[in-house]
């Protein structure tokens, strides 16, 4: 086996190795502490909750995974056609970049009570909710990548007679295709927090069937093992999103660009 090969095979076999460490920590510290599993449910409790009530949950999952996976695309979409027409018109960039900034550090849980009582349609307002949360990595990394191009090519395609489209279709988008694909990454956990916030929100005022809601119902009803097991769900499916965020970023990127290539040396 090579060292390269060594090397990928103990960046999966570490972290494996310390989450069955910690589960049979959590095993022990539950069994012997004598913690009520109201309190503390062991890891064997909560992989049984997940086995019962795996019809209620895989069913709150879809719900969940439809508003993030909707949310993602309409901020890949939406901050993607933003940012390049930032990058056509400084103008447009100074005259609405900070009212993006502005929707970005205000903090969703004070918007999303507002948005589920203008919007009729809950969905829709949980839609809008995430893809609040989402979008704006993807827009500023986006529009910090279009004017990254270097200057002496950008003078090198003036000079040459290129017009405002083809250098950003030639020059500008190549070089900020990193740059994107950094912000789709951080995205994709975004626009499932962004989901699961709208959806703690709706379930307070008792609507709402995704994941958030059932920790909700869990809590209300002191089933801490479905709470965990509805949590679990969450964190795996973040995981997966990020891993195949990432596999998409190293297809895109792996044949030229030096970061993916750094990584695959």
């Amino acid at each position: 086996m090579s060292s390269v090969d060594s090397q990928k095979l103990l960046r999966v076999l570490l972290p494996l190795g310390m989450g069955i460490l910690a589960l049979v920590l959590w095993q022990a510290v539950a069994r012997l502490a004598g913690f009520s599993p109201y309190v503390l449910p062991a890891p064997t409790d909560v992989a049984h909750t997940l086995h019962e009530d795996w019809g209620l949950l895989s069913g709150a999952l879809l719900v969940t995974l439809k508003i993030t996976l909707t949310a993602y695309i309409c901020a890949i979409v939406g901050g993607g056609l933003i940012a390049l027409l930032f990058s056509l018109s400084r103008w447009v960039e100074i005259a609405f970049f900070p009212y993006a900034v502005i929707m970005q550090v205000t903090p969703i849980v004070a918007i999303a009570p507002l948005l589920i009582i203008w919007v009729d349609n809950l969905y829709v307002a949980l839609l809008i909710c995430a893809w609040l949360v989402a979008f704006f990595p993807i827009l500023s990394n986006t529009v910090v990548g279009l004017n990254s191009a270097d200057h002496n090519l950008r003078d090198l395609f003036k000079l040459y007679g290129a017009t405002k489209m083809q250098t950003l279709r030639r020059l500008r988008i190549p070089y900020a295709m990193p740059y994107f694909m950094a912000g789709a990454k951080i995205s994709g956990g975004l626009s499932l927090i962004g989901a699961v916030v709208a959806e703690f929100v709706a379930g307070t005022g008792g609507v709402g069937s995704g994941l958030a809601y059932r920790i909700l119902e869990a809590g209300y009803q002191l089933k801490t093992a479905r709470m965990f097991a509805a949590l679990l769900l969450i964190s795996v499916t973040g995981i997966i999103i990020f891993l195949l965020t990432t596999y998409v970023s190293q297809r895109i990127l792996s044949r030229w660009h030096e970061s993916a290539l750094e990584r695959e040396s």
